[in-house]
């Protein structure tokens, strides 16, 4: 049999770490928010979303770690990054209830990269899905062999986050969350950074 010359080519990444080192910190400014947000709740909703807390001096070091990892994926992935910097759009907790979920969607109007950090995460509570961006894919896919193996034929993958976990995501690849099956509620920071070029030193010459 012939052997072919395989190449991958527009790949769709996704990038994890564990960082229990921000979990106390980036709890407790999410409980404060998550109190005010209940507060003005209005609707029996079973999922609750903070206002932006972006610059909370508290986790002032977590914002910093999570920028720059966004701008080193960006370098990484081979995007021109010299006078570029990221900088956050949003940062947001959700708490999802009893069955609550949410649909996959992407982020747009500039924002590069989405980002998850996981609080609490409760047996049988939600799980991050990544589905295939590629429409035509889509359109013309065949049946998986095996939907337990992840291969050029899986149209999504399931994450099972634990809490201290950072994932990180291109923007333009679809994400959803689903149904939390436990009594206890899932909460997670939801973040999306952009990119801005940053201020150029004036050059006077010497003529």
């Amino acid at each position: 049999m012939d052997q072919l010359k395989e190449a991958h080519y527009f790949p769709s990444p996704a990038y994890s770490i564990k960082k229990d080192d921000f979990l106390e910190a980036v709890k407790s400014v999410s409980a404060r928010y998550l109190e005010k947000a209940k507060a003005r709740k209005k609707t029996k909703s079973p999922v609750v979303m903070t206002s932006s807390f972006i610059n909370d001096p508290e986790i002032a070091p977590f914002a910093q770690y999570v920028s720059q990892t966004a701008w080193n994926i960006l370098a990484g992935q081979g995007f021109k990054m010299d006078n570029v910097a990221t900088y956050f759009t949003e940062m947001w907790t959700q708490e999802h209830g009893y069955l609550s979920n949410m649909d996959s969607h992407v982020h747009g109007h500039g924002v590069q990269i989405s980002a998850f950090y996981f609080l609490d995460m409760p047996k049988g509570g939600c799980k991050l899905m990544i589905h295939d961006p590629r429409p035509g894919k889509v359109m013309a896919n065949l049946y998986d062999l095996d939907k337990k193996k992840v291969t050029q034929a899986s149209h999504q993958i399931v994450f099972t986050p634990e809490p201290g976990t950072l994932v990180l995501l291109n923007s333009w690849l679809p994400h959803s969350f689903s149904k939390n099956f436990s009594k206890s509620p899932c909460r997670f920071v939801h973040m999306n950074l952009a990119c801005a070029l940053t201020p150029q030193e004036s050059k006077t010459e010497v003529i």
